[in-house]
């Protein structure tokens, strides 16, 4: 037996109410849809209220940022294909003379006085930079430049965007693998050391996100091979 009182016909709701009912949450919905939904996933503002809630400008910061994810996928696609057409050129042995044995000097044969010793020569320091590059980005144009290394190897580095910042992506690939060691957006500079993870191509992407033209200023140096431009 139930307790629960049965509900007469009369109380229930009409097909009319539930028509209306889902017309206005329909309406509802699209509201949202338009007005928040919209702006903060995918910056589209037909009604200007995401503009005022500060939802559009979080939804063009989302779209920035897989634009970005997506070159940058295209990129290192690029850079991995076009390391693994590239041989290795070949280094010639090299000849080394076979020494020439000197007579040795009579005992009767005059020695010459000898010579005063002179000063050894002083140490010359080795430049702090092996490669350094400028280029100019324009509004949009992104670059990037890789360092073959070994594993283990340490490469220095110091960047800087003149003219405004930029955003970043320090990443490696090579030998069927790929790694990301940091990113930035917005940065002015940055210098520290890069430790390649594994044996291959170890460097940065830059994107210039400003509405004017930035010169980026690239220097390296420590324990790597080759420096290229890959884009």
């Amino acid at each position: 037996m139930y307790n629960t009182d049965i509900p007469n016909r009369e109380e229930l709701p009409s097909t009319a109410k539930l028509i209306r009912s889902t017309i206005i949450a329909a309406i509802v919905a699209l509201i949202l849809l338009v007005t928040v939904v919209m702006p903060a996933e995918y910056a589209l503002d037909p009604t200007g209220a995401g503009r005022l809630l500060g939802l559009t400008e979080m939804g063009e910061i989302k779209e920035q940022l897989a634009e970005e994810a997506a070159a940058d996928e295209a990129v290192q696609m690029v850079a991995v294909q076009s390391s693994t057409e590239r041989q290795a050129p070949e280094v010639n042995a090299p000849v080394v003379d076979e020494a020439v044995e000197k007579p040795a000097p009579s005992p009767e044969a005059e020695v010459a006085p000898s010579e005063p010793e002179s000063a050894p020569a002083p140490e010359i320091a080795e430049p702090q930079w092996q490669d350094e590059v400028r280029v100019i980005l324009t509004p949009g144009e992104g670059t990037e430049f890789k360092l073959t290394m070994e594993e283990g190897a340490t490469a220095r580095f110091s960047w800087v965007s003149e003219g405004g910042p930029i955003n970043f992506d320090t990443h490696g690939d090579g030998g069927g693998q790929s790694i990301s060691y940091e990113k930035g957006r917005g940065v002015p500079e940055d210098e520290g050391e890069l430790e390649a993870a594994f044996t291959g191509n170890h460097g940065w992407f830059f994107r210039n996100r400003n509405d004017n033209d930035i010169t980026l200023v690239l220097r390296t140096g420590g324990d790597y091979g080759q420096f290229k431009k890959m884009l």
